[in-house]
């Protein structure tokens, strides 16, 4: 592998290393979600319908509540919305679960492959002195007890949240605002 070898002069090598292949995992997870979800036309039109009841939804309340009149027609309307949205958002994340499968395969293997590579090294130096569960994660597989020394599995963990998320806001590919519910949405209180 030559990123080990492009990075070994620098004194920060290791870290420089976890955080270029966590980049570069994480642009080829979003190339793989673009090949199986992002460019079909049934995700475009999924998204395309949550943002309309997501904006239909948000006028109908602000409606109301500046009308401050509680129609019984328009709370079902507004029901109606809501509901929809719910099932759109769940049809949504069904449809990205086949992709997941393979990106969390890909991952395993890149987390499996710098495992190999930087067992019992740290790659990092902490800034704090993490606590309780904080300091068992980033401390994962090293000898010694200096609690600011970080492992590679803490170091790729926060590597891959941060640039994953950020890379597909920057990509366009971030969910839809009415698309918070997911698979398991929050029960709503109306119905008890």
């Amino acid at each position: 592998m030559a990123t080990p070898q492009l990075f070994s002069s620098f004194k920060y090598s290791d870290s420089l290393t976890v955080l270029s292949i966590s980049f570069c995992t994480a642009i080829v997870c979003e190339a793989i979600s673009w090949l199986l979800i992002y460019r079909t036309t049934s995700y475009k039109s999924l998204r395309s319908s949550i943002d309309k009841a997501a904006k239909k939804l948000e006028t109908m309340k602000t409606e109301s509540s500046s009308a401050k009149l509680a129609k019984k027609s328009k709370t079902k309307k507004i029901d109606r919305v809501e509901s929809s949205l719910k099932e759109s958002s769940r049809d949504l994340s069904l449809f990205k679960f086949k992709s997941g499968a393979v990106v969390a395969l890909v991952l395993f293997v890149v987390f499996g492959l710098l495992n190999s590579l930087f067992e019992g090294k740290v790659v990092a130096k902490l800034p704090f002195k993490p606590f309780g569960i904080v300091m068992k994660m980033s401390h994962r597989g090293l000898q010694g007890d200096d609690p600011t020394d970080c492992s590679m599995a803490f170091l790729y963990f926060l590597c891959s949240i941060s640039i994953r998320t950020n890379l597909q806001k920057f990509l366009g590919f971030a969910p839809p605002r009415g698309a918070g519910a997911g698979l398991f949405p929050m029960p709503d209180p109306k119905t008890n």
